[in-house]
């Protein structure tokens, strides 16, 4: 890919000159040489500061999309060009769904001959990350994410509930909002997909999750699940963590729990969409 797309999508990820400089190993006026002669060729400003702080244009926006797709559509087509026997899919989910739903799809894919498959589980922030810098095909997300900047399709729709302790008094009901606040919430860490539907639904609704009497913030699923269990908290999940585990009690406390959609997620322009489909056999 040209050399100055390379250095915008540098200063896209790092907001700052000096630092986009040290990591294209280019002095800072170079840098800034290159941005500009984008500006000129495409007759448009792409940064501009506010209150001293670099900010993109929505012209910038548009083009940051595009050199995202360029870039990928640029890695496959030399991929094509040099293909080896094997097909490599790169695929990334969070750890609801790459945990406890895709198994069968992975399984599937790597009964065929000739298949290589590299799967991440991680945050929605961080695989969202990782796709715009080419290192992912697709991603599988139960989180939020701006539907503009990328092309999606709804895998399925989850439903979304509280969870506790078999015999806790929450267990197989229905709780108004305020009742929950006497109990530690546990939760995962910031950049999840659960937590973030779990804050705006609280937002909406007048909350935030220090209204709760404690909160402990857990990135492991194994481990925030075995606390429930043995009664050290509550947390909301989507039914698959749980599913016909007789250890956990559920309950319900509309709006904050009900089915939220599961979203295959890839760079607009691209072939990866296909990909997708071709691995999930829709």
């Amino acid at each position: 890919m040209d050399q100055k797309l390379e250095t915008f999508l540098t200063l896209c990820k790092t907001m700052h000159y000096g630092r986009a400089a040290e990591l294209l190993h280019l002095s800072q006026p170079a840098v800034s040489k290159h941005i500009q002669a984008l500006e000129a060729q495409y007759g448009v400003r792409l940064f501009t500061y506010q209150a001293r702080r670099l900010q993109k244009t929505r012209e910038g926006d548009i083009l940051e999309q595009y050199a995202f797709s360029l870039r990928y559509n640029e890695e496959m087509l030399l991929a094509r060009l040099h293909e080896k026997s094997k097909t490599l899919l790169r695929i990334g989910a969070t750890k609801s769904i790459g945990d406890y739903i895709l198994l069968p799809e992975i399984r599937r894919f790597l009964a065929k001959p000739d298949q290589q498959l590299h799967f991440l589980v991680d945050n929605t922030a961080h695989l969202l990350a990782k796709l715009e810098d080419g290192e992912l095909d697709f991603v599988v997300l139960e989180g939020l994410f701006d539907k503009q900047r990328y092309d999606f399709f709804l895998l399925r729709e989850e439903p979304y509930l509280g969870i506790c302790a078999a015999g806790h008094p929450f267990a197989g009901k229905q709780i108004p909002i305020p009742d929950l606040f006497s109990e530690r919430l546990i939760l995962r860490e910031e950049g999840s997909g659960t937590r973030k539907i779990l804050e705006r639904e609280l937002t909406q609704s007048g909350y935030h999750v220090s209204a709760f009497s404690d909160c402990a913030c857990i990135s492991s699923f194994k481990l925030l699940k075995e606390l429930v269990r043995e009664n050290c908290g509550i947390s909301f999940v989507y039914e698959a963590v749980v599913k016909d585990d007789p250890r956990f009690g559920r309950f319900f406390c509309p709006p904050l729990t009900g089915a939220h959609e599961l979203n295959v997620v890839y760079l607009k322009n691209t072939d990866a969409g296909h990909w997708a489909h071709q691995f999930l056999e829709r």
